[in-house]
């Protein structure tokens, strides 16, 4: 029988404790609810309010790993829910508010995936998102090239860009916006994509063709687009390792000279945000975000 735990008046069954979901180091689904009740203070605040996608892995990385987007059978009553709006029709998704609710959803297994908008309007995007991908034999180190040129052409519009791994090969960058749709902020952001690759045509890709990817960057501008979801601030990643998407600073981003300068796991988030803080939180705040550029 699965161990009952409380976490703020909420009784949780905690499954399946030993058992490893990272195999290159044995890491296992305690640690994982170890690590997300460690981060939670600064991981919360990215997910309240935002519909979650899980990309679940109950068995591992080698395993079944599938997306869950409505709101999975036996979620608990006191779990938050919001209808929100689809293609295909209104659809129920989990909002994690909490730290019951984030504790519930870790013993899931599943990575965190949230949209550029929140859930009390839809219609507005309060983020965008460009996710650099690099294609062999490039790496996030020349990600961390392109990002640098992408931060000084967004500070060129007033737009303070913000990084993070991908918790995978690549890097994101975000910044707050206001008052654009996702519509809008998808067409800014594939302008800035057009024109990165105009000024360093060798290195970026602004276009999805695979046959054009080896050796260069692909900025992903479509994020944007109000049905699509990225990968949260601080949720770990279903790899061979428990390697988190990880916010950097732009130090660190100017002095990438390997890939694996910015790969974190799980145990180095915890000191990073005692040094750090979460460095991302003035995408919370929004202090003094400009309107998109006409």
């Amino acid at each position: 029988m699965a161990p009952i735990t409380e976490v703020e008046g909420r009784r949780l069954a905690l499954s399946n404790l030993e058992k490893v979901l990272y195999p290159a180091t044995g890491f296992t689904k305690a640690e994982v609810l170890h690590y997300y009740a460690t981060v939670a203070d600064v991981l919360l605040p990215h997910l309240r309010d935002r519909p979650v996608s899980f990309l679940r892995y109950p068995d591992g990385p080698d395993g079944q790993v599938f997306f869950t987007k409505n709101v999975p059978p036996g979620t608990p009553d006191w779990v938050t829910t919001a209808q929100v709006p689809r293609s295909e029709g209104p659809a129920r998704m989990v909002l994690v508010q909490d730290l019951p609710s984030l504790m519930w959803a870790a013993n899931l297994v599943a990575e965190f995936h949230t949209h550029q908008w929140l859930v009390g309007d839809p219609g507005q995007a309060d983020r965008i998102v460009f996710d650099l991908d690099p294609g062999a034999p490039a790496t996030i180190v020349q990600c961390c090239e392109v990002a640098v040129w992408l931060r000084e052409r967004l500070a060129a519009d007033g737009i303070e860009a913000y990084a993070k791994t991908s918790g995978s090969k690549g890097l994101h960058l975000l910044a707050a916006v206001r008052g654009a749709s996702s519509e809008r902020v998808s067409e800014y952001a594939k302008g800035l994509a057009v024109e990165a690759e105009q000024a360093m045509p060798r290195l970026v890709l602004h276009r999805m063709n695979r046959n054009l990817r080896p050796g260069k960057v692909f900025v992903d501008w479509s994020q944007n687009a109000a049905r699509k979801t990225t990968a949260t601030p601080y949720t770990l990643r279903a790899r061979p390792e428990p390697l988190v998407s990880a916010p950097v600073t732009w130090d660190e981003v100017e002095d990438c000279r390997s890939p694996d300068r910015l790969a974190f796991r799980a145990p180095d988030i915890a000191p990073r945000v005692q040094a750090h803080g979460d460095l991302l939180s003035p995408l919370l705040t929004r202090p003094h975000t400009p309107p998109l550029p006409h």
